[in-house]
């Protein structure tokens, strides 16, 4: 997903980002929209808040690719969609008074590129603020129940939400007053969040919310908070004669900003000699950089992955200084993809961690985001990334070294007590 990554110059196709000191919209990887979905600000029924060109368009969609609407095949194989048709369809639908983000998106649609999507600008706008680790709102995720309603998907601990009493399968039927029936899980988010096309809600702005439960209805009004997407939990695991040695546990479930640099901390922070467990299980991707920073804390500098963009070849290189001596494991399954692949290849293949659990989603396709003539933005694929020993991973993901598919995380730590030489 979008990402500033140190490339100069930048690409000349990818307007800079507003008020970020100069960052780009660059290289993108799927798979944090989900986050967003955690935070709030998506659907859950619709991959975790990730809107496909298919899903979006699935009754429009033509057979057969439309003329001037792919390119050149990347190194995956498939054939890419073209930026420029792309642009083009949006520019012609504005002029012609009609919308632009929908005739992108049919053209995407039109490509058969599976992970090539087009947003909104407000769709886009959430998902930045989701991608930024933190964001305003009541702590709930909502999604719609195929019969036009809309319900409480998820509730965020602590939240404005879970402390009115507000659970997981309650129906949600109005936003200050307004019907929620009919509308898009994202109009109902945004409300609930305060969007406008001023911007976002403050903290402590009210929202009221009417709810169903059982036959009870109910209505209450919540104020809204800054709330931590929370994509890092660290804790310290006791030794335990049937769990195993003692570790830290670092569980990542996406990669969002600043989440490297917290990884980085619980790295240094773990205790001399004893193992960590780095958990990816679920981790939905996100920012590249992030996952690269990541790597940093557990490799001296080197390859962290290569990627191609149009057919030219990039490199990802860790820094320096990273901690190469504590026994590594990192726990995948297949709900780990992207980003999160990307930092699991790059340990595995560089002989710096022991990899658990199952095989990854496969996800390997790089996307870059470009901004179209409505303010929409379309994120179309442009090539694939490889690990630092040349395997592809998009449509084959990661094999681990020790392939668990129940009590995962118990089989992780007799592997660390493995390489902790049985102490």
């Amino acid at each position: 997903m979008p990402g500033p990554l140190p490339f100069s110059p930048f690409p000349p196709f990818l307007p800079r980002r507003r008020g970020r000191r100069g960052a780009a919209l660059t290289l993108v990887f799927a798979g944090v929209l989900a986050t967003g979905a955690a935070a709030g600000s998506w659907s859950a029924d619709a991959q975790g808040g990730r809107k496909s060109a298919e899903a979006r368009l699935a009754a429009r969609t033509a057979a057969r690719p439309a003329a001037g609407a792919v390119d050149a095949a990347g190194a995956g194989g498939e054939r890419l969609v073209d930026r420029s048709a792309v642009e083009a369809a949006a520019e012609q639908a504005a002029q012609d008074g009609e919308s632009g983000t929908e005739a992108a998106a049919e053209v995407v649609g039109r490509s058969g590129d599976r992970w090539s999507s087009v947003y909104s600008a407000r769709e886009y706008e959430g998902f930045e603020r989701a991608l930024d680790g933190a964001y305003v709102g009541v702590g709930l995720s909502a999604r719609s129940t195929g019969d036009g309603r809309t319900e409480v998907d998820g509730v965020r601990p602590g939240g404005p939400a879970e402390r009115a009493g507000i659970r997981a399968g309650d129906r949600l039927r109005t936003v200050d007053g307004a019907a929620t029936a009919g509308l898009p899980v994202t109009e109902v988010i945004a409300r609930l969040r305060g969007d406008s096309a001023g911007g976002q809600g403050a903290a402590g702005t009210p929202v009221t919310v009417g709810l169903q439960r059982a036959g009870w209805s109910w209505r209450r009004t919540l104020h809204r908070e800054r709330l931590d997407t929370g994509s890092v939990a660290v804790d310290r695991l006791p030794d335990g004669r049937a769990e195993g040695p003692a570790a830290t546990r670092i569980k990542v479930d996406s990669f969002t900003r600043g989440t490297g640099e917290r990884i980085r901390r619980a790295a240094r922070a773990a205790a001399r000699g004893e193992g960590i467990l780095l958990d990816l299980r679920g981790n939905s991707g996100g920012l590249v950089d992030e996952a690269v920073t990541a790597a940093s804390a557990f490799l001296d500098g080197g390859l962290v992955a290569t990627y191609d963009v149009r057919g030219g070849q990039r490199t990802l290189e860790a820094g320096p200084g990273g901690d190469t001596g504590a026994p590594l494991v990192v726990l995948v399954d297949g709900g780990t993809m992207s980003a999160g692949e990307l930092l699991a290849g790059a340990l595995q293949d560089r002989g710096r961690a022991v990899v658990v659990g199952t095989p990854t989603f496969g996800k390997g396709s790089v996307q870059l985001p470009s901004r179209l003539a409505d303010g929409s933005v379309a994120e179309l694929t442009v090539g694939h990334y490889r690990t630092p020993s040349g395997r592809s991973v998009d449509g084959r993901g990661i094999a681990p070294d020790v392939v668990v598919r129940s009590d995962a995380e118990r089989r992780a730590r007799t592997v660390l007590s493995g390489l902790r030489g049985g102490s």
